[in-house]
């Protein structure tokens, strides 16, 4: 088993990226932005054109339009891309809940949001956003790169970027996030709008994961989270991702299981992961009420308290990233925009320093992830000597609610790597094995090889747990043998679902 990202199956990608090539092509017809033009003069009052060429993002097409007679500026019409997102009217509810929330609760820049429509009321288009369009020199990614990588390659922190510079950058984000941490909400789930100026957490959290799990590994929507549904507890939300790990496993049928170790390596960290999350665990890691780990009989006694487990979450976003922060002409933040996958989540995430700080992912660092590891732990640094002065600026001074002691104790018990990997299937078994698995239970010896992880936590696992593996692994590596996708019913995803979380359908 090497340490990196898992890979997706490469058979619904290619799937995907052959639909998404004709649909692109149809969102770039003339007949298309006319009927784009024609629904922001319907909106906005006043004729539009069609400004720039478009602009195709990761999640969303991009049509910026020029209003006439009129002082505003140019509006972005904003429509998910389909296929490359799964759940286009829940996503674009939440993102403009989000940020009409921000807007009115931070002074965190953020577009304005003029209108926006599901599918339900522009058939034809579907959902859409029409938004300010913010003028910038670039993102804070640009400016971070480094000079001399590849630009076909992903930006990566330049090694010899000014410490002044870098300061001031994160220093502005460390600002906004501050701000997002101390505005609580009494659920987990997403913000949605319910009239003009008012907010509400009504629907299921909308995750880069869930979205990539149906997009790029063909995993049946109906294992996922309902729709409409929120947590009320931290542990709920921890327990929903760790089903959510193993629902990978179960469904993804190409590209993820190499050899039958392999797979009883990744079939026991998830069910030891689900363990701990359905013993409200994980939502003690690394705090001072962490009084379960194999680490926590030597870590030190003066750790802060975990946050409360109900009625206390915080605003997160698995896309924000310094690709999605728009800088003015003085390095200043122009905008934070592309807030679809924010969702109230637990408080814990937000006491994490940012995954971002070096550009690119843990996973997928050219040199390996220790490297990542050795170089972010020297950026570290630099971006809570940049939040103290925040927290000093604005005048946080009790230890107890400092972002900046929260991150460093993140950092340094491992918290950062639980969250991380609860978040991301993908990224998953290369975390847990190397970062987690002996803080939680303890040394597995020196001459244990990668591939036989597995036998040194057998053990660990239940009776049904372990009679079931060993069939479970015989079935996975039949599957693949053929390099197909499967369409499930949606009833016996469930069900056979069920069978690996040992639940009754």
């Amino acid at each position: 088993m090497d340490y990196n990202q898992q890979d997706f199956d490469n058979v619904a990608w290619d799937r995907n990226d052959e639909a998404w090539e004709n649909t692109l092509k149809s969102l770039r017809t003339n007949s298309t932005c006319l009927a784009m033009e024609s629904l922001a003069k319907e909106k906005c009052g006043k004729r539009a054109t069609l400004a720039t060429p478009l602009m195709a993002g990761g999640y969303n097409m991009l049509y910026r339009m020029r209003l006439e007679e009129t002082s505003i500026d140019d509006v972005l019409l904003r429509i998910p891309c389909p296929g490359r997102i799964q759940f286009p009217d829940e996503k674009t509810l939440a993102e403009v809940g989000t940020m009409k929330y921000i807007k009115d609760k931070t002074d965190i820049p953020v577009p304005c949001v003029y209108h926006y429509g599901l599918s339900k009321q522009n058939p034809d288009i579907g959902p859409f956003v029409i938004m300010s369009y913010i003028k910038n020199v670039g993102t804070l990614s640009e400016a971070l790169n480094d000079p001399k990588n590849d630009p076909d390659e992903p930006d990566i922190l330049d090694p010899n970027i000014r410490e002044e510079k870098l300061e001031y950058l994160y220093g502005q984000m460390a600002g906004y996030l501050l701000q997002l941490s101390q505005q609580p909400f009494s659920c987990i789930g997403s913000i949605v709008p319910t009239d003009q100026d008012s907010f509400s957490v009504v629907g299921r959290p909308i995750s880069v994961n869930m979205n990539n799990m149906i997009r790029l590994a063909n995993i049946p929507p109906a294992v996922l989270p309902p729709k409409d549904t929120t947590y009320k507890t931290a542990d709920e939300w921890y327990i929903a991702l760790a089903e959510m790990h193993m629902a990978q496993l179960v469904f993804q049928h190409n590209d993820l299981i190499s050899t039958p170790d392999d797979c009883r390596n990744k079939y026991v960290a998830r069910q030891l992961f689900l363990g701990l999350a359905k013993k409200g665990r994980l939502s003690t890691f690394g705090f001072a009420d962490d009084n379960w780990s194999a680490q926590s009989t030597s870590q030190r006694s003066e750790l802060s308290p975990a946050p409360s487990g109900q009625d206390s979450f915080r605003l997160w976003c698995d896309d924000l990233r310094a690709g999605n922060v728009l800088l003015n002409e003085d390095d200043g933040i122009a905008a934070v925009i592309d807030w679809e996958f924010a969702y109230v989540g637990p408080t814990q995430f937000a006491l994490d320093p940012p995954w971002w700080l070096l550009l690119d992912q843990p996973e997928r660092w050219p040199d390996g992830i220790d490297t990542w590891r050795e170089v972010y732990e020297r950026r570290l640094k630099t971006w809570l000597r940049a939040m103290e002065k925040v927290e000093e600026r604005v005048g946080v001074n009790a230890a107890p609610s400092k972002l900046s002691i929260y991150m460093r104790e993140s950092w340094e018990t491992g918290r950062f790597w639980l969250n991380y990997a609860a978040r991301k299937s993908w990224a998953f078994d290369s975390i847990y094995w190397k970062y987690l698995d002996e803080r939680f239970f303890g040394n597995r010896g020196s001459d244990v090889q990668n591939h036989q992880l597995w036998k040194t936590r057998l053990s660990l696992l239940t009776d049904k747990e372990r009679t079931a593996m060993e069939p479970f692994v015989e079935r996975k590596m039949m599957e693949s043998k053929d390099r197909i996708l499967i369409d499930w019913d949606p009833k016996d995803a469930k069900s056979c679902l069920a069978e690996v979380l040992f639940e009754d359908t």
